[in-house]
């Protein structure tokens, strides 16, 4: 879990049976956990969610994709990613196609989480990584061109990264394959912990690792989508985390990931409440969708 290039951990697993259950217990993340139960309570018993949920969620699923695209360098307006059908094979389009992707793919994929993480980690960098063509093409075999061997799996030795708004030091490969497996094998074991907790430490665990060649924000906040949806917090889909990242900020989203891969007790606490804020803005969020659809706006 969180720590230094070196994988130390704050709480390291033969000091508990459930590690996050540890984290869970640092001052102030119960707060967070609180606050966010509330939040997520009051947008589910909105008198919209009763017969027009599906509509929220879908535009839930837009704004989110919206906002993490723009956390990786391509911020649009919400309008320009509505009316957009064009997402092409480079640049910000690019990102933004990836975003819209992994979020559609998101909800597919939470059964298979719950048997093989990496798995699915190595499906939702597929997905982004495609640039809209096919899992196929993406891999050479329909074009006639050769595969790109880091598509879908974690880097190798050597082999270089391209995530430049994340810019802390970059973990060996050995160190990431490493630290993935203990991940896989803290969330096959299962947990106490409250949903917040466990999305956290997944999401800063893949901006620490950067495991892939590329999108590798884009699939650690997918991954947080999925913990979120999957434990139960949020079955529909409805909060979208990404959303408040970026409300908060790209320099307030990387200090936040400093204090998780400084491993301290504290740094820790305060990325996990990080999050916790963002979800109470997804929240605040899909509030307003409801408004507007009692309203007719929408």
């Amino acid at each position: 879990m969180a720590g230094n290039s070196r994988g130390t951990s704050p709480a390291p697993p033969e000091a508990s049976d459930d590690p996050l259950v540890t984290l869970a217990s640092l001052p102030g993340v119960a707060d967070s956990v609180d606050s966010v139960r509330k939040g997520v309570d009051r947008v589910y018993g909105h008198r919209v969610m009763r017969r027009r949920s599906n509509e929220v969620t879908s535009e839930a699923a837009l704004r989110g994709a919206r906002g993490s695209a723009a956390l990786s360098g391509a911020d649009w307006a919400l309008e320009e990613v509505r009316r957009r059908t064009d997402f092409g094979v480079e640049g910000e389009p690019r990102t933004v196609g990836a975003a819209l992707r992994l979020t559609a793919e998101a909800g597919q994929l939470l059964s298979v989480w719950r048997q093989s993480p990496l798995r699915v980690l190595a499906r939702l960098h597929l997905v982004a990584a495609s640039g809209g063509r096919s899992s196929e093409e993406a891999e050479g075999r329909q074009l006639g061109e050769p595969a790109d061997e880091t598509v879908g799996r974690p880097r190798l030795a050597g082999e270089p990264v391209d995530e430049p708004l994340i810019e802390l030091a970059l973990p060996d490969a050995d160190e990431v394959a490493g630290r993935l497996d203990g991940l896989s094998r803290l969330l096959l074991a299962g947990t106490e912990a409250p949903a917040l907790v466990t999305a956290a430490v997944v999401h800063g665990e893949l901006l620490a690792l950067r495991p892939f060649a590329t999108c590798n924000g884009l699939v650690a906040r997918a991954a947080e989508r999925i913990v979120l949806v999957g434990s139960g917090l949020d079955p529909k889909s409805i909060c979208p985390a990404e959303v408040g990242h970026a409300e908060l900020g790209r320099a307030a989203y990387v200090a936040a990931l400093e204090g998780y891969v400084s491993g301290t007790p504290e740094g820790v606490a305060a990325w996990i409440a990080h999050c916790g804020r963002a979800v109470e803005l997804g929240v605040r969020e899909s509030t307003a969708v409801c408004e507007a659809l009692q309203r007719g706006a929408a």
